[in-house]
């Protein structure tokens, strides 16, 4: 692509909605563009007004600040779209990161882009790529799930529901549900299913843990306490690659699987008729099958 002339600098900022990302920890990944986008807009709507200040006041830019987030986030978006439709400048930030992106911002941009308004990205840090392409992990194709659901049973049912494609597979997590979204990816994936933890992405204690998820899970089981954002990253193979020899019956896998990780019937069931490429309805059937043959 052609490199930014300084003419395109130099113009008067045009009308238009801009979503521009703000550092995730570090203070320098702000861009230079991004320092003009907010100096020159006539307002920053932000996720959290005081955490923006920081930003503000560390880079000395006065521009006045209006609350944005996922409480108020519709009726200010149409508050906003109707000054954007008057020709206003208007930036869109979130406390870290890119807007949009697990953070308030794709309604405003929806609304804008409705009203036929200009919506300008305007790039820079981002924690899921940081993590992606740091981890190792196939970069080339990818899925961005966001944070995985609170309760258990949801969250174990988001993960069965993810395809053994070799893709990768990017979640954020909390750092008090860590532990807990480890023991549960054990048990759809099983315990070598290889995982990375990119933890305090451009902070201070940076973090990058990579291995196998029950040995991870040890690991991170034996610290006081564990803080920070996290983004956690897994791809699981594909079921022709990561399913057992075939030769073995459907009731044998299952009794394995209960036996050797503590799984439930229904949980062994489950692990096999995804390593095995199959629904869940088939394999049970299979598994009946089987049994009514050994009475």
């Amino acid at each position: 692509m052609n490199p930014i002339s300084d003419r395109d600098q130099s113009q008067p900022l045009a009308p238009g909605l801009y979503l521009v990302a703000t550092p995730i920890g570090n203070l320098e990944d702000i861009t230079l563009r991004a320092l003009r986008i907010l100096q020159s807009v006539d307002r920053i709507a932000c996720e959290d007004t005081r955490q923006t200040q920081k930003l503000l006041n560390h880079f000395d830019i006065h521009t006045p600040t209006v609350s944005y987030h996922m409480h108020n986030e519709g009726s200010r978006a149409e508050e906003l779209a109707a000054e954007l439709k008057q020709g206003a400048r208007i930036a869109v930030v979130s406390d870290a990161g890119t807007p949009g992106i697990a953070d308030p911002g794709g309604q405003l941009a929806a609304a804008a882009i409705a009203a036929g308004v200009a919506v300008f990205p305007i790039p820079g840090a981002n924690a899921a790529i940081s993590a992606l392409i740091a981890s190792g992990l196939p970069a080339d194709l990818f899925t961005f799930h966001g944070f995985l659901p609170a309760k258990a049973g949801q969250r174990k049912t988001a993960l069965e529901e993810i395809p053994r494609t070799g893709a990768t597979h990017i979640f954020y997590e909390a750092p008090h549900r860590i532990l807990d979204t480890l023991a549960d990816i054990e048990t759809v994936f099983g315990p070598t299913q290889p995982i990375v933890i990119a933890r305090e992405l451009t902070k201070l204690h940076e973090e990058f843990l990579r291995g196998p998820v029950n040995e991870l899970r040890t690991q991170l089981s034996a610290r006081p306490s564990i803080r920070g954002e996290i983004v956690l990253l897994l791809a699981p193979k594909p079921a022709d690659e990561a399913a057992p020899q075939q030769s073995q019956s459907i009731a044998a896998q299952v009794a394995t699987l209960i036996k050797n990780e503590a799984l439930t019937e229904k949980e062994a069931l489950k692990r096999v008729a995804k390593d095995r490429g199959i629904g869940k309805s088939e394999a049970y059937r299979e598994l009946q099958r089987e049994q009514n043959r050994l009475r």
